[in-house]
Protein backbone atom coordinates (compact mmCIF):
# COMPACT_ATOMS: atom_id res chain seq x y z
CA UNK A 1 0.00 0.00 0.00
CA UNK A 2 1.59 3.40 -1.11
CA UNK A 3 1.81 5.57 2.05
CA UNK A 4 0.87 9.37 1.60
CA UNK A 5 4.84 10.22 2.36
CA UNK A 6 5.53 7.75 -0.43
CA UNK A 7 2.86 9.42 -2.50
CA UNK A 8 4.20 13.64 -2.00
CA UNK A 9 8.02 12.03 -2.55
CA UNK A 10 6.35 10.47 -6.16
CA UNK A 11 4.82 14.16 -6.81
CA UNK A 12 7.91 15.93 -6.04
CA UNK A 13 9.48 14.24 -8.77
CA UNK A 14 6.98 16.04 -11.86
CA UNK A 15 7.94 19.49 -10.37
CA UNK A 16 9.01 21.80 -12.51
CA UNK A 17 10.24 25.66 -12.76
CA UNK A 18 8.07 27.82 -15.18
CA UNK A 19 9.40 29.60 -17.92
CA UNK A 20 10.43 32.94 -17.16
CA UNK A 21 8.37 34.10 -20.12
CA UNK A 22 5.36 32.86 -18.55
CA UNK A 23 4.85 35.81 -16.30
CA UNK A 24 5.97 37.73 -19.27
CA UNK A 25 3.51 36.74 -21.48
CA UNK A 26 0.99 37.45 -19.12
CA UNK A 27 1.55 41.39 -18.67
CA UNK A 28 1.47 41.62 -22.15
CA UNK A 29 -1.73 39.93 -22.72
CA UNK A 30 -3.38 41.71 -20.17
CA UNK A 31 -2.34 45.22 -21.10
CA UNK A 32 0.34 45.80 -18.58
CA UNK A 33 3.08 45.39 -20.59
CA UNK A 34 4.19 45.58 -24.26
CA UNK A 35 6.51 43.73 -26.98
CA UNK A 36 8.06 44.92 -30.14
CA UNK A 37 9.32 44.28 -33.35
CA UNK A 38 10.42 45.97 -36.41
CA UNK A 39 8.88 45.72 -39.98
CA UNK A 40 9.26 47.02 -43.26
CA UNK A 41 7.58 50.03 -45.17
CA UNK A 42 7.84 51.96 -47.82
CA UNK A 43 9.66 54.60 -45.26
CA UNK A 44 12.05 52.08 -43.94
CA UNK A 45 12.18 50.07 -40.85
CA UNK A 46 9.69 51.00 -38.07
CA UNK A 47 8.97 49.56 -34.78
CA UNK A 48 5.23 48.29 -33.94
CA UNK A 49 4.37 47.98 -30.52
CA UNK A 50 1.49 45.73 -29.31
CA UNK A 51 0.19 44.21 -26.12
CA UNK A 52 -3.10 42.23 -25.79
CA UNK A 53 -5.21 45.44 -26.44
CA UNK A 54 -3.78 46.12 -29.54
CA UNK A 55 -1.00 48.30 -31.34
CA UNK A 56 0.23 50.56 -29.13
CA UNK A 57 2.99 52.77 -30.66
CA UNK A 58 4.67 53.11 -33.76
CA UNK A 59 8.02 55.05 -34.46
CA UNK A 60 10.44 55.22 -37.39
CA UNK A 61 14.49 54.18 -36.21
CA UNK A 62 16.96 51.32 -35.77
CA UNK A 63 18.01 51.63 -32.49
CA UNK A 64 15.43 49.73 -29.98
CA UNK A 65 17.31 51.27 -27.20
CA UNK A 66 15.95 55.07 -28.17
CA UNK A 67 12.53 53.67 -28.96
CA UNK A 68 12.29 51.57 -25.55
CA UNK A 69 12.93 54.73 -23.47
CA UNK A 70 10.49 56.69 -25.71
CA UNK A 71 8.16 54.56 -25.17
CA UNK A 72 7.95 53.91 -21.52
CA UNK A 73 8.61 58.05 -20.65
CA UNK A 74 4.87 57.95 -22.69
CA UNK A 75 2.93 54.85 -22.08
CA UNK A 76 4.96 54.28 -18.75
CA UNK A 77 5.11 50.60 -19.72
CA UNK A 78 8.20 48.42 -19.86
CA UNK A 79 8.38 47.21 -23.55
CA UNK A 80 10.56 44.68 -24.34
CA UNK A 81 11.68 43.32 -28.02
CA UNK A 82 10.64 40.38 -29.85
CA UNK A 83 12.30 38.18 -32.40
CA UNK A 84 8.84 39.15 -34.41
CA UNK A 85 5.56 40.20 -34.93
CA UNK A 86 2.35 37.66 -34.19
CA UNK A 87 1.96 36.40 -37.70
CA UNK A 88 -1.82 37.69 -37.81
CA UNK A 89 -0.48 41.35 -37.11
CA UNK A 90 2.10 41.47 -39.68
CA UNK A 91 -0.10 40.55 -41.82
CA UNK A 92 -2.55 42.80 -41.13
CA UNK A 93 -0.58 45.61 -40.83
CA UNK A 94 1.21 44.72 -44.60
CA UNK A 95 -2.71 44.76 -45.76
CA UNK A 96 -2.97 47.91 -44.37
CA UNK A 97 -0.56 49.28 -45.59
CA UNK A 98 -1.71 48.02 -49.02
CA UNK A 99 -4.95 50.03 -48.78
CA UNK A 100 -7.13 47.20 -47.75
CA UNK A 101 -9.00 49.18 -44.87
CA UNK A 102 -10.96 46.15 -43.61
CA UNK A 103 -8.09 44.69 -42.47
CA UNK A 104 -8.27 44.20 -38.44
CA UNK A 105 -6.16 45.82 -36.83
CA UNK A 106 -7.21 46.54 -32.90
CA UNK A 107 -5.77 49.56 -31.08
CA UNK A 108 -4.41 50.21 -27.94
CA UNK A 109 -5.12 54.04 -27.46
CA UNK A 110 -5.83 54.30 -23.56
CA UNK A 111 -4.49 57.81 -21.81
CA UNK A 112 -5.74 59.86 -25.07
CA UNK A 113 -8.62 62.50 -25.24
CA UNK A 114 -11.91 61.11 -26.82
CA UNK A 115 -10.98 64.27 -29.19
CA UNK A 116 -7.77 62.86 -30.11
CA UNK A 117 -9.15 59.01 -30.74
CA UNK A 118 -12.24 60.71 -32.43
CA UNK A 119 -9.71 61.64 -34.91
CA UNK A 120 -6.91 59.02 -35.51
CA UNK A 121 -10.42 57.09 -36.45
CA UNK A 122 -11.72 59.81 -38.89
CA UNK A 123 -8.49 59.20 -40.64
CA UNK A 124 -8.74 55.61 -40.97
CA UNK A 125 -11.50 56.14 -43.28
CA UNK A 126 -9.40 57.89 -46.14
CA UNK A 127 -8.31 55.33 -48.91
CA UNK A 128 -5.09 54.63 -49.81
CA UNK A 129 -3.75 57.74 -52.35
CA UNK A 130 -6.10 59.96 -51.29
CA UNK A 131 -5.58 63.21 -48.66
CA UNK A 132 -8.37 65.12 -47.08
CA UNK A 133 -7.54 68.52 -45.22
CA UNK A 134 -8.08 69.37 -41.33
CA UNK A 135 -11.06 70.95 -42.05
CA UNK A 136 -12.46 67.87 -42.85
CA UNK A 137 -12.05 65.64 -40.34
CA UNK A 138 -12.56 68.73 -37.80
CA UNK A 139 -15.91 69.00 -39.92
CA UNK A 140 -16.89 65.31 -40.04
CA UNK A 141 -16.21 64.89 -36.20
CA UNK A 142 -18.43 67.79 -35.62
CA UNK A 143 -16.29 70.28 -34.80
CA UNK A 144 -16.09 72.25 -37.48
CA UNK A 145 -14.07 75.07 -36.04
CA UNK A 146 -11.09 73.05 -34.46
CA UNK A 147 -9.02 73.15 -37.32
CA UNK A 148 -5.86 73.35 -35.63
CA UNK A 149 -6.80 70.95 -32.73
CA UNK A 150 -7.12 68.39 -35.33
CA UNK A 151 -3.52 68.94 -36.61
CA UNK A 152 -2.70 68.91 -33.15
CA UNK A 153 -3.93 65.31 -32.36
CA UNK A 154 -2.51 64.08 -35.58
CA UNK A 155 0.97 64.92 -34.87
CA UNK A 156 0.55 63.32 -31.56
CA UNK A 157 -0.54 60.37 -33.64
CA UNK A 158 1.15 57.21 -31.53
CA UNK A 159 0.33 54.99 -34.49
CA UNK A 160 1.25 56.62 -37.57
CA UNK A 161 1.00 54.33 -40.94
CA UNK A 162 -1.20 51.79 -39.13
CA UNK A 163 -3.62 55.10 -38.73
CA UNK A 164 -2.68 56.76 -41.62
CA UNK A 165 -2.33 60.89 -40.35
CA UNK A 166 0.30 61.22 -43.32
CA UNK A 167 -3.29 61.16 -45.64
CA UNK A 168 -4.21 64.30 -43.62
CA UNK A 169 -3.06 67.46 -45.04
CA UNK A 170 -2.73 71.88 -44.35
CA UNK A 171 -6.20 73.04 -45.24
CA UNK A 172 -4.13 75.33 -48.17
CA UNK A 173 -4.27 72.59 -49.55
CA UNK A 174 -0.36 72.15 -48.93
CA UNK A 175 1.16 68.67 -47.33
CA UNK A 176 2.02 70.46 -43.77
CA UNK A 177 4.10 68.45 -41.29
CA UNK A 178 4.55 64.33 -40.68
CA UNK A 179 5.88 62.77 -37.27
CA UNK A 180 7.83 60.26 -38.62
CA UNK A 181 10.30 62.37 -40.53
CA UNK A 182 8.64 65.61 -41.59
CA UNK A 183 7.10 66.87 -45.05
CA UNK A 184 9.40 64.69 -47.44
CA UNK A 185 8.60 61.36 -45.56
CA UNK A 186 4.80 62.50 -46.36
CA UNK A 187 5.59 62.94 -50.03
CA UNK A 188 7.58 59.50 -50.13
CA UNK A 189 4.60 57.36 -48.71
CA UNK A 190 2.37 59.30 -50.50
CA UNK A 191 3.80 58.65 -53.45
CA UNK A 192 4.67 55.02 -53.00
CA UNK A 193 0.49 54.89 -52.55
CA UNK A 194 0.18 56.48 -56.20
CA UNK A 195 -0.27 60.11 -55.23
CA UNK A 196 1.33 63.09 -57.33
CA UNK A 197 2.57 65.22 -54.68
CA UNK A 198 3.71 67.53 -56.89
CA UNK A 199 0.67 68.15 -58.78
CA UNK A 200 -1.38 68.03 -55.42
CA UNK A 201 1.07 71.45 -54.32
CA UNK A 202 0.66 72.78 -57.38
CA UNK A 203 -3.00 72.63 -57.75
CA UNK A 204 -3.24 74.23 -54.24
CA UNK A 205 -0.73 77.21 -54.74
CA UNK A 206 -2.90 78.09 -58.06
CA UNK A 207 -6.17 78.18 -56.03
CA UNK A 208 -7.13 74.65 -57.42
CA UNK A 209 -9.22 73.43 -54.48
CA UNK A 210 -11.51 71.69 -55.93
CA UNK A 211 -12.28 69.30 -59.16
CA UNK A 212 -15.84 69.05 -60.69
CA UNK A 213 -16.96 67.37 -64.04
CA UNK A 214 -18.73 69.39 -66.52
CA UNK A 215 -21.02 66.15 -67.16
CA UNK A 216 -21.79 65.60 -63.72
CA UNK A 217 -21.95 68.97 -62.41
CA UNK A 218 -20.59 67.16 -58.74
CA UNK A 219 -17.46 68.74 -56.54
CA UNK A 220 -14.55 67.28 -55.08
CA UNK A 221 -11.73 66.79 -53.46
CA UNK A 222 -8.71 66.84 -55.75
CA UNK A 223 -7.48 63.23 -55.19
CA UNK A 224 -11.32 61.47 -54.44
CA UNK A 225 -11.02 58.55 -56.81
CA UNK A 226 -13.82 59.84 -58.93
CA UNK A 227 -12.25 63.76 -59.48
CA UNK A 228 -9.38 61.67 -60.48
CA UNK A 229 -11.27 59.85 -63.21
CA UNK A 230 -12.78 63.51 -64.72
CA UNK A 231 -10.78 63.68 -68.75
CA UNK A 232 -8.83 67.13 -68.90
CA UNK A 233 -11.89 67.96 -71.35
CA UNK A 234 -14.46 67.72 -68.20
CA UNK A 235 -12.57 69.05 -65.95
CA UNK A 236 -13.27 72.10 -63.77
CA UNK A 237 -11.40 73.81 -60.71
CA UNK A 238 -12.94 75.99 -58.39
CA UNK A 239 -10.87 78.16 -55.74
CA UNK A 240 -13.94 77.46 -53.25
CA UNK A 241 -16.92 75.41 -52.54
CA UNK A 242 -19.37 78.52 -52.87
CA UNK A 243 -17.72 79.36 -56.48
CA UNK A 244 -18.90 75.70 -57.35
CA UNK A 245 -22.14 75.94 -56.06
CA UNK A 246 -22.73 79.17 -57.78
CA UNK A 247 -21.85 77.50 -61.16
CA UNK A 248 -24.39 75.05 -60.47
CA UNK A 249 -22.17 72.42 -58.72
CA UNK A 250 -23.07 69.59 -55.70
CA UNK A 251 -20.33 68.59 -53.05
CA UNK A 252 -19.89 64.48 -53.60
CA UNK A 253 -21.53 61.91 -51.55
CA UNK A 254 -18.19 59.68 -51.47
CA UNK A 255 -15.59 62.81 -50.40
CA UNK A 256 -18.08 65.04 -48.88
CA UNK A 257 -15.59 68.53 -49.68
CA UNK A 258 -16.25 71.17 -47.09
CA UNK A 259 -15.70 74.64 -46.92
CA UNK A 260 -12.03 75.86 -46.12
CA UNK A 261 -10.71 78.87 -45.32
CA UNK A 262 -8.02 80.41 -48.26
Amino acid sequence: MTTTIDLETALSGLRASAPATVGRGALVAAGLADEYAPIDTPLGQVFVAWNGRGVSWVAAGDDGTVFERTFRSKTGRQVDRAAALPPRLRQAIKRRLGGDRRARISLDLRGHSPFEVAVWTKALEIPRGEVRPYGWIAAEIGRPKAVRAVGTALAHNPVPLVVPCHRVVRSDGLIGQYSMGGPDAKRRILAAEGLDTRALEADAAAGRRYTGSDTTHIVCHPTCRDARRVTERHKVTFPSLSAAAAAGYRPYKHCRPVSLAA
